[in-house]
């Protein structure tokens, strides 16, 4: 089994580029998380004129929708979300500089052309994982929307958060290319 990757946020372009489909990597620094509800809300704000509540700059969005957190512990079960509910925001938000997301499951042709052209990575955390992914956010703080309850934007601190990097900034795509060799039997 290949090594894993260990990447440390922010998340430039130069770093994005180098990352290729396929690769595990473990993510340590500043995530920050945002659902849909969040990415409406935000992408509302920029139509509008206003500010958004953080600078995406070089950062990595994470889908997710945390449970409640246990005492002791600065969060609950926070697996991933289906990262197509985004979509329809997503091209607007790279726009804003994230150069890296986390969710599950595939992105449209139109995110996939925006990830190329801003050199963005979207990687994937194992869905079913929750539990094991909350041991690696050290910290949880609502940024934006807290009405927005667990939908809202929020920065986690993480060390060695594993992801696998699904689409690459040129578009490999390792969902298409795991399933490749199974297409011929």
């Amino acid at each position: 089994m290949a090594e894993k990757i260990r990447i440390t946020t922010p998340l430039t372009e130069e770093v994005s580029r180098t990352l290729r489909a396929g690769d595990s990597v473990l993510i340590s620094g500043t995530i920050f998380s945002a659902r849909d509800a969040a990415h409406k809300a935000m992408t509302e704000a920029l139509a509008r004129g206003e500010e958004l509540p953080i600078d995406w700059t070089n950062q990595i969005v994470y889908y997710l929708g945390p449970t409640p957190a246990k005492p002791g512990n600065p969060i609950g079960s926070c697996g991933p979300t289906t990262s197509g509910r985004m979509d329809a925001y997503t091209p607007t938000m790279l726009d804003q500089g994230i150069k890296g997301m986390i969710g599950k499951g595939s992105r449209t042709p139109e995110v996939i052309e925006s990830m190329k052209k801003h050199g963005v990575t979207y990687f994937a955390a194992v869905g079913g994982a929750a539990a094991l992914i909350s041991k690696s956010v050290k910290k949880y703080t609502v940024l934006a929307y807290p009405e927005l309850g667990p939908e809202a934007v929020a920065a986690l601190e993480v060390v060695d958060f594993p992801a696998i990097v699904v689409i690459d900034s040129e578009g490999n795509n390792f969902y298409e290319m795991g399933q490749a060799p199974y297409r011929k039997l």
